[in-house]
């Protein structure tokens, strides 16, 4: 099986629609990449380049403009179907074809936060990576200050696989970095 993510869908699940991002999303995704909560809870450092709003707007239109153009990566937009709104960003990157494995990243603005829509997404869309993509590991890090996030990959077939140690130094302190994986072959 031929394993690259140059195919970018639109998946439909019964809370969420996953469709390639698009500079549209521009607002709702830069206000989110912009809000200290989200930062704090990715590990996103604010970058010395960031410091003019017209720069950062330009260099956020550029990233989702060129996203389809990736065959090794997967940038969904992640939209409530009740509403149709823009609510987040779900990636498949880092993708590894001899090993036939990939890492996952998620992001979901404050105001949708709490909802089932990040867990819906990342249900959606390990169906499509296993299922569809044919990959056989998704792995992702994420902190131990994010518990919720935590939960909610537990929920959705990850494991603790182990933890970088002193991976991110937020506020002055090092914080590890908690390593996930979910398998095809695990139960989901």
């Amino acid at each position: 099986m031929d394993i690259n993510l140059a195919e970018k869908p639109t998946l439909t699940g019964e809370r969420v629609l996953l469709r390639p991002v698009d500079v549209a999303d521009t607002d709702v995704l830069l206000a989110a990449m912009e809000d200290p909560e989200v930062q704090r809870l990715t590990g996103s450092h604010p970058r010395p380049y960031d410091s003019s709003p017209e720069l950062r707007r330009r260099a956020v239109e550029e990233w989702y403009r060129t996203r389809h153009d990736h065959d090794d990566r997967l940038d969904l937009a992640i939209v409530d179907r009740a509403s149709g709104e823009c609510t987040g960003e779900i990636v498949l990157n880092e993708l590894s074809v001899p090993d036939r494995s990939v890492n996952l990243r998620i992001m979901i603005a404050p105001r949708w936060v709490g909802r089932g829509l990040g867990s819906a997404a990342i249900s959606l869309l390990l169906d499509h990576a296993f299922d569809t993509v044919g990959l056989h590991r998704v792995s992702l890090g994420v902190y131990p200050f994010n518990p919720r996030a935590v939960h909610v990959y537990e929920k959705a077939g990850f494991q603790v696989e182990g933890r970088f140690r002193d991976a991110l130094r937020w506020d002055g302190e090092y914080v590890d970095e908690i390593m996930m994986s979910v398998l095809d072959t695990d139960p989901r």
